[in-house]
C-alpha cells in the first residue's frame, strides 16, 4: 500500500513540476512580448512627439511659407528669387 502511495505521490510531484515549467515558459515568452511592445511604445511616443511639433510649427503661416519656398521653390507672383551655392 505504500508503494502505490508513493508512485501516485511522485507522479503528482512529477505532473506539478511540468506544469510550473510549461507556466515559467509561458512566462518568459510573454515578458519578450511584454518587453517588445513597451519599446514599440517608446518609439510611438517619440513619433507622437515629433509630430505634434511639427504640427505646431507648420501651424504657423510664416514657417509654412517658408518651407514651401524651400522645398518647392515657391515664390510670391512678381517675386525673383536668387540661389547661391557655395
Amino acid at each position: 500500500m505504500r508503494k502505490v502511495i508513493s508512485v501516485i505521490l511522485i507522479i503528482v510531484l512529477i505532473a506539478v513540476l511540468w506544469q510550473v515549467f510549461v507556466v515559467t515558459g509561458e512566462n518568459r515568452k510573454l515578458r519578450n512580448e511584454f518587453d517588445n511592445l513597451a519599446s514599440q511604445l517608446e518609439a510611438i511616443k517619440k513619433e507622437n512627439e515629433k509630430l505634434k511639433s511639427d504640427l505646431e510649427y507648420y501651424s504657423k503661416p510664416e514657417n509654412l511659407e517658408k518651407e514651401l519656398r524651400s522645398r518647392f521653390n515657391y515664390k510670391k507672383p512678381g517675386e525673383q528669387t536668387i540661389i547661391i551655392t557655395q
